[in-house]
């Protein structure tokens, strides 16, 4: 049965190596390899990563099985109001979705969310993603778009909330 942890910097390299096995089969077929490359680079450095943990802007968690971690999630206060939450990342990789692992992953966030009498979370997907009929499933509704620069590109993005 998988187990979900708490991410510290150590784990770094390891959400690295998650993010490189899973953005690319996810957002090859939505934007171009040099986004993909940019947008890697800029989130997932080992200094961008270990600023979100350690100026508690985003909490990581870990889900691992018999084989090791197979994904990550990161949700943190939104920046413009800290009494909203945001889920800033879900990734599975590619071998493993389907088999319950990102739901685990938002229940645990939602969990941690409650005992903080939080009971709502926000997230964002690219309007082209499958990834947002995952997120339907869970519970999470289109709450309006949202174009994103990042950099020289643009993030093209339903935000979905769940209330819980």
């Amino acid at each position: 049965m998988p187990e979900i942890i708490d991410a510290t910097p150590a784990d770094i390299p390891l959400i690295q190596s998650l993010a490189e096995r899973t953005w690319w089969p996810t957002y090859s077929s939505i934007v171009s390899d040099e986004q993909i490359r940019f947008m890697l680079n800029a989130i997932y450095t080992p200094e961008a990563l270990l600023t979100s943990m350690t100026e508690g802007a985003q909490q990581f968690i870990l889900i691992r099985d018999e084989h090791g971690v197979q994904g990550f999630a990161a949700y943190g206060p939104r920046k413009e109001d800290a009494t909203q939450f945001k889920l800033h990342k879900l990734y599975v990789l590619p071998e493993n979705q389907g088999k319950g692992y990102g739901a685990k992953l938002i229940d645990e966030v939602k969990r941690r969310l409650l005992a903080l009498n939080v009971h709502a979370l926000d997230l964002n997907v690219n309007r082209h993603n499958a990834a947002k009929n995952f997120y339907e499933r869970v519970g999470f509704v289109v709450v309006y778009d949202e174009d994103v620069a990042i950099g020289p590109y643009w993030m093209n993005d339903y935000v979905m909330r769940i209330t819980f």
